[in-house]
Formats: C-alpha cells, sequence, structure tokens
C-alpha cells in the first residue's frame, strides 16, 4: 500500500449501474461525502442521468451519465446484478479513459465484473464477493482472483469483497489519503473499527466443526497492550492456554492471517498512529512499537506503506 497526497478538491465519481447495489452505493456516500473533514466531492453517476433502479426495488437518481468519469480523481463502481450481463460501450469506454489517463480506479462487490470487462483489471490480483469469486476467475482468467481478502490495494486499481467490506476498502482509501487520524475520527462516528480483524475466509459457508473452541479475542486485546514486548505464538498460545499449534490454527480461522503477519500489521498501525500524534523520535517509536530498531521499522514502513516513518509524519502529522 502507498501513501497518496491529495487536493482538497478530490473528485470521487460513483458509478452506478442499473440494479445497483443498494448498501455498496451507501457506503462510499457515507464515507466520503457526509463529513465535512472529509475532503472530498462526491457525484452520483448512471448509465443516464436520472432515477435508477436499484437490486431493492426502489430508485435514486443519478446526477450525470458516464461522461462524469472525465472529470473524476477516483471512479468507484459498486456491486449490481446481475453482474454477468452485457454493459454499453459507453460504460466501458469511459471506465477505459477514467484509466488511461491515471484515475484510480475502485469496485465494490461484483463492481469488479465491470472492471473486468473493461480491462482494467489485466493481469491484476483482485477479489469480489466469495460467492462470485469463481465465476470473476472463470470468466476473465487474466486476473488473479484471491476470494479470501477483505480488500486489495494495487496502487491505482482497488477492489473489494461482497457488500460490507466496501466499507473497509472506503476507510483504507480514507487512511491512504489523508492518514490514520481521520480515518479512525470517521470509523468512531459510524461505529465500525477502523481495522476489521482477517478476511472471507470468516464468512464463506463451511460445516460447522463438532467442537466450537472459543475466541481468542482476549489474547489479541492482551497482544496489543504488549507491542513494545518481544511476542511470540509460544507466549501468546501460553495465555490462550492451549498448544501453540492450536493457537496458531485457530488464530487464522479467526482472523484469516497468520500469528506473525498479524502481529506486525498491528505495529506499523502503532507506528503510523505515534507517528501522526506525538514528536517522538523515529527509535522511541520503533522500540514502543516492537519493531527494535529504528533500522527495522523502516524496512517493514516502506515494505507495507511504500514511504519513510520521516515522510509519513510529514505528511500527516496534526
Amino acid at each position: 500500500m502507498s501513501v497518496t497526497i491529495l487536493p482538497m478538491s478530490h473528485q470521487i465519481a460513483v458509478l452506478a449501474l442499473d440494479a445497483v447495489v443498494p448498501l455498496d452505493l451507501a457506503i462510499p456516500a457515507q464515507v466520503f461525502a457526509n463529513y465535512p473533514e472529509a475532503p472530498y466531492e462526491l457525484t452520483v453517476c448512471g448509465e443516464r442521468p436520472g432515477p435508477l433502479p436499484t437490486s431493492a426495488g426502489f430508485s435514486v437518481v443519478a446526477e450525470a451519465g458516464p461522461e462524469a468519469l472525465a472529470a473524476a480523481d477516483t471512479v468507484l463502481v459498486p456491486g449490481f446484478e446481475p453482474h454477468l450481463r452485457e454493459l454499453g460501450d459507453d460504460v466501458l469506454d469511459a471506465l477505459r479513459a477514467a484509466h488511461a489517463r491515471g484515475a484510480r480506479i475502485v469496485s465494490i462487490c461484483t463492481g469488479a465484473f465491470a472492471l473486468a470487462a473493461a480491462g482494467v483489471l489485466d493481469g491484476r490480483r483482485v477479489t469480489t464477493h466469495w460467492r462470485d469469486a469463481p465465476a470473476l476467475a472463470e470468466r476473465h482468467p487474466e486476473l488473479r482472483v484471491e476470494p479470501g481478502v477483505l480488500y486489495i490495494d494495487e496502487g491505482d486499481v482497488l477492489t473489494s469483497a461482497g457488500v460490507a467490506a466496501g466499507l473497509d476498502l472506503c476507510l483504507h482509501i480514507l487512511r491512504r489519503d489523508h492518514g490514520a487520524a481521520l480515518a479512525n475520527r470517521i470509523a468512531r462516528r459510524i461505529v465500525v473499527p477502523p481495522h476489521r480483524e482477517g478476511g472471507q475466509a470468516q464468512y464463506v459457508e463451511q460445516p460447522v466443526p463438532e467442537r466450537a473452541g472459543g475466541s481468542l479475542a482476549a489474547t489479541r486485546a492482551w497482544a496489543l497492550e504488549r507491542l513494545h514486548e518481544p511476542l511470540t505464538v509460544r507466549a501468546l498460545a501460553a495465555h490462550a492456554h492451549v498448544s501453540e499449534r492450536t493457537f496458531a490454527r485457530r488464530f487464522r480461522a479467526e482472523t484469516g492471517v497468520p500469528v506473525l503477519r498479524w502481529l506486525l500489521a498491528q505495529r506499523v498501525d502503532a507506528a503510523r498512529a505515534a507517528l501522526e500524534s506525538s514528536d517522538a523520535g523515529v527509535e522511541e517509536i520503533a522500540l514502543r512499537c516492537g519493531f527494535g530498531s529504528a533500522a527495522n521499522l523502516r524496512k517493514h514502513f516502506h515494505r507495507h506503506l511504500r514511504t519513510t516513518p520521516t515522510a509519513y509524519r510529514r505528511a500527516f502529522a496534526a
């Protein structure tokens, strides 16, 4: 994931196709257009201006047609039904043109099918609702479809999993554009966590296990209070009173990621928050967040965010 510095007049065009999924459309409107501290201007576009049907049976009004994508800095396509239908050339051409001139292209849920039809996703890692991922992979073998994640950030193209995962992606975009503090503040206003643990694997239909183990949430909370310590799988398993093997298996089942990858992501987030909200030195933040040294913090910061701690602080410090 890279960090982006945006002008205050960033334009977002939401391309709501006929039979748009209402929640997919409402999520970007809620995150990007409902709070004065979120510096975006949002326009709802349709296949034509005027009333357009939703998949729930009621209609919404599109302010413009596909031509409005030409002025957008970010183009976002929510899910629509049926997602395997053929789309008009005017819609596909507008998506191609927006991508070609450098607009950021985003999809929520089955909106990925529109981007794939336009060729915007060719050769990329992408995701969509777990239920529809096999159809996307079959129809577009040139894509690398990953059904087990909540969203994928490919820099200029971002895709999310089904429905509510669009909220995870929109908060991620807000965090990427304007820092963790603003994203966290708006997440609190919406009453959702700034980061949702795990991936779609949590929601895929699967047989009920014979013995359902208890949640490891208490151990994760315990770990978050001790990021400065050299936490190991052994220590975490001991806190949860299970074997290391059982802990690793259950942890991945609950969160969708391995233990150490989760820990690293939490430490990077803690370092981001510290860089935004304090004037502590990079060495001190590295120790406080469990990286051990400034060099180690810089390595992981660049790997995750494609920037340096100093540059990140310069961009996002209050």
